[in-house]
């Protein structure tokens, strides 16, 4: 497997709705594997294509097992997802507002609302379609990530200066910074 490099908010690739994957080659399986390894070296939850400049649709997703010895482990802990061409089928009326972060927008947070659940399908990496319903953190995962394959970020969601801050830089190394956007519910 291969860290790939993440790209960064003034990339226009980022704003660019990425394209649908039509090969499920051996080559698609290594880009999934390469993903999930790039997320967990940010120390992120989810990734989508285009944050390594790869257009397709295609997102990783992982809770990690412990977030914290205050909180309990969330139901879906160390499972890790690649979903290929994944589409809303639902989402939730209810909706929360939840702290996130992006790999791509480093020592930024904000607080966004989005559905407490949603359903998706998509494909795995083999092509076989397949739909999973996700709730809580989850679900907040899969949308960021859904939102960057169609050129939508986290920041696009907040309305309010007071609900979007930066990490100041005195307080952590940048390294630090980036950990910290990424484990905020981020991913990608």
């Amino acid at each position: 497997m291969t860290v790939r490099t993440i790209i960064y908010l003034n990339d226009d690739r980022l704003r660019q709705k990425a394209k649908k994957v039509t090969r499920f080659t051996p080559g698609l399986k290594k880009l999934g594997q390469d993903m999930l390894e790039t997320m967990r070296h940010h120390q992120g939850v989810g990734l989508a294509g285009p944050q390594i400049g790869v257009m397709q649709r295609i997102l990783v997703a992982e809770i990690p097992e412990s977030k914290g010895e205050a909180e309990e482990p969330h139901p879906q802990s160390g499972q890790s997802y690649i979903l290929v061409n994944p589409e809303i089928v639902k989402i939730s009326t209810e909706r929360a507002e939840g702290q996130e972060g992006c790999l791509s927008i480093p020592r930024m947070q904000g607080l966004v609302e989005r559905p407490q659940w949603v359903e998706v399908k998509a494909q795995n990496v083999t092509g076989k379609k397949f739909k999973l319903k996700v709730n809580g953190y989850l679900a907040r995962i899969f949308l960021h990530e859904i939102d960057h394959l169609n050129g939508v970020l986290f920041i696009d969601h907040i309305k309010e200066p007071e609900k979007l801050w930066q990490v100041p830089p005195e307080s952590e190394s940048t390294d630090e910074a980036v950990e910290t956007a990424g484990r905020q519910a981020s991913a990608g």
